[in-house]
């Protein structure tokens, strides 16, 4: 059974930055789909299989803060985009090896928040800097989630040249689940999508519901773009739809 009409939703922050990068181009991004190469600027699928009528959004204590590499928000697959419309204090900014921008800095400075930079432990020098738990964050402060939306080289050199973010805590996370991703190949099973890291790190930060919608959201986007990609047409009583359908019935807070 298909979606009812989307609702139009307020632009969040990775289509912000999206609609930034796009307006500097010197030449158009073109994503292949739909007859003329459209897609849906909520979703950014194409039109056969916008997912805007199920989009979730579950309130968090915990934020998160996309550094995002210069072609990551103009990529269809992206799943930072998918955080965004899941965590409604999701924060997203462009990086650059010469500069920072000033809101984030003001962000990074902003007394309401505690941020963790999230990255692996075993490359983190010096690795006193490096905790697997968030449970010492102050009281009255906010878990930040600093995630590096780009490719493991890309996410290397961000870390090591980005020396505004080296004051904080290096956050390391430690899974045995297998990740999930199919839309970009990885050579290892336990490299994750940006979107089952944020997962992993409201886990950590006791928002429980909020990471199973958002695993289950990512489910439901990996099957609408691989059957438009296939030219097949959506499931919406599929298990992807099943499962984040079961997660709205259990969160009462879900909107």
């Amino acid at each position: 059974m298909a979606a009812d009409a989307p609702t139009p939703h307020a632009p969040h922050a990775v289509a912000r930055l999206r609609a930034a990068r796009l307006a500097r181009s010197a030449k158009p991004f073109l994503a292949r789909g739909g007859p003329r190469g459209e897609r849906c600027p909520g979703c950014r699928l194409v039109p056969s299989h916008c997912l805007c009528a199920v989009r979730p959004q579950v309130p968090t204590r915990a934020g998160m803060c996309l550094l995002m590499a210069d072609i990551e928000p103009l990529k269809p697959s992206n799943t930072g985009w998918l955080i965004a419309d899941v965590v409604a204090d999701t924060f997203a900014f462009g990086w650059a090896r010469t500069e920072a921008d000033p809101a984030l800095l003001a962000l990074l400075a902003d007394p309401q928040w505690q941020p963790y930079v999230v990255f692996p432990g075993e490359f983190v020098q010096p690795p006193g800097r490096v905790v697997h738990a968030v449970d010492g964050t102050p009281p009255g402060r906010r878990p930040l989630f600093i995630l590096l939306d780009a490719t493991w080289p890309e996410a290397r050199k961000m870390f090591r040249k980005s020396p505004y973010l080296d004051r904080f805590p290096v956050l390391s996370l430690h899974s045995e689940q297998v990740s999930r991703y199919r839309l970009r190949r990885s050579r290892r099973d336990d490299h994750f999508c940006t979107s089952e890291v944020a997962a992993l790190c409201l886990e950590l930060a006791g928002e429980a519901a909020a990471a199973q919608v958002l695993e289950a959201y990512l489910d439901v986007f990996t099957h609408h773009y691989l059957q438009a990609k296939h030219q097949l047409p959506p499931d919406w009583d599929g298990e992807a739809h099943a499962r984040l359908r079961q997660c709205a019935l259990a969160n009462p807070r879900l909107r």
